[in-house]
């Protein structure tokens, strides 16, 4: 079984998806509904899989200052918590841990060492909530490749990776420096671990992100294949369509 870590912010304006009102149609607001609704099917997904679900949140001392919400009494984990509950048939069996480290590479691998040699996991992995199309037979096909090779890899574009699973530790300093894949990848040649990949996939941080996304949405459930449904109610929502370049409201229409 692995253990399928998801590296997470607690839904808030600002701290989430950051770019993307910059990039996008959406505003602050919307941008944390749509993060809040990735979130529901990262998880969902993994909950459904044959891995073991962590959800693996950054705290509030560990959060930039100008967007912790302690002073106004903010609990992260709370806020998480109540956003991935109506999205899993057993909330109340999710472990929860605390992220340590100063950058997004130090926390994943802190996550992943821990797990591997603390813990003594058989395999770990990490995602996050901006993969909404992560399915449940993506995390068991990692797993299969896990058994074969220390190191799998899910590539999205531009260089980025939506899932890292390990059977061993590689030097996670700076380890997911753009490209990401391509480090990762490295890092693990030189640990002396074989490596293998997933199929590519869909990454969300930026508007052109997002218009690729909306794309990809439409296109399938026109065809009726499988949606990361919670995602897809919140970009209908926002009535976001796109010509392939751009992205346009319905109410701009």
């Amino acid at each position: 079984m692995t253990t399928v870590a998801v590296l997470c912010d607690p839904p808030r304006d600002d701290l989430v998806l950051p770019e993307l009102p910059a990039t996008s149609p959406l505003t602050a607001s919307e941008a944390t509904t749509l993060y809040t609704a990735m979130l529901k099917d990262v998880c969902a997904a993994v909950e459904a899989s044959g891995g073991d679900l962590l959800v693996n949140y950054r705290p509030e001392d560990a959060l930039p200052d100008h967007e912790s919400g302690a002073a106004d009494g903010g609990n992260a984990k709370e806020e998480i918590k109540t956003a991935i509950a109506g999205a899993l048939s057993e909330p109340e069996s999710v472990r929860f841990e605390r992220q340590v480290g100063q950058t997004f590479s130090g926390r994943a691998g802190n996550t992943a060492t821990h797990l591997l040699e603390r813990e003594e996991a058989d395999s770990a992995a990490i995602v996050t909530p901006y993969t909404p199309f992560l399915s449940r037979q993506q995390i068991d096909t990692a797993a299969m490749k896990l058994r074969r090779s220390p190191v799998v890899l899910g590539p999205a574009p531009g260089g980025r990776v939506y899932y890292a699973g390990f059977t061993s530790t590689i030097d996670y300093a700076d380890s997911y420096e753009t490209p990401a894949v391509e480090t990762l990848t490295d890092r693990a040649i030189d640990a002396g671990h074989e490596v293998d990949f997933l199929d590519m996939n869909p990454f969300l941080a930026t508007g052109s992100d997002l218009v690729d996304i909306v794309a990809l949405l439409r296109a399938r459930r026109t065809a009726g294949r499988i949606i990361p449904e919670h995602t897809t109610t919140a970009i209908e929502t926002v009535g976001l369509s796109t010509d392939g370049t751009n992205l346009q409201r319905s109410d701009d229409r």
